[in-house]
């Protein structure tokens, strides 16, 4: 007897979360490779998968479609972005002074920052999980890379917390990563067990 599988195998987005700016549309898709990657995506109530996400964006609302890889309709959820917002907000504000902290290097200063990064995504993503629970079980780093994700896919939709392209000049100073979302991202991706 097979084992179910409880994952995404494939994320779609809807046209309505495509973004015009190279470097959000890069940060999107390296989120959703990080997020097929690994994940744990238990739907309440299903036998198993893997499973198809489907993304769209209506009225400050998130809607997740999910389907089994032969189309079959699993669930529907729609979330409310407007719960995360103060964290999407807060996110950003942690990100941009760790990318002003870059400019004058301080290893102090740049850890205390990564600690609150890491605080607030851990905040934002044990609240996504909270609010998916009644339709989607997911572990905590699944819950992470979906906040990474929706971080990126709303970045552009908030005209403060539209991050700056990658200069290159900085890059060397933070081993690889570039400016803006980028930067949180590699942390997270980082952070992650392997």
């Amino acid at each position: 007897m097979a084992t179910a599988v409880f994952r995404i195998y494939d994320l779609s987005l809807d046209r309505s979360l495509s973004s015009r700016n190279a470097h959000l549309a890069r940060e999107q898709a390296i989120a959703v490779d990080d997020l097929l990657e690994y994940n744990s995506f238990a739907p309440v109530g299903h036998e198993g998968g893997p499973y198809c996400l489907n993304l769209a964006l209506a009225d400050a609302r998130l809607a997740l479609q999910i389907t089994t890889e032969q189309g079959v309709h699993v669930g529907r959820h729609h979330l409310s972005l407007t719960s995360l917002r103060r964290l999407f907000k807060d996110y950003f504000l942690i990100c941009e002074s760790y990318n002003d902290a870059l400019t004058r290097p301080n290893p102090q200063r740049l850890a205390a920052i990564d600690r609150g990064r890491r605080a607030i995504h851990d905040d934002a993503s044990e609240l996504l999980r909270e609010r998916l629970a009644s339709t989607v079980a997911v572990d905590k780093n699944t819950a992470r890379r979906l906040f990474s994700l929706l971080y990126a896919l709303i970045a552009d939709r908030y005209p403060s917390s539209v991050p700056k392209a990658p200069q290159p000049g900085l890059r060397k100073l933070c081993t690889g990563s570039g400016m803006g979302i980028d930067i949180c991202m590699e942390a997270s991706r980082a952070e992650r067990p392997r």
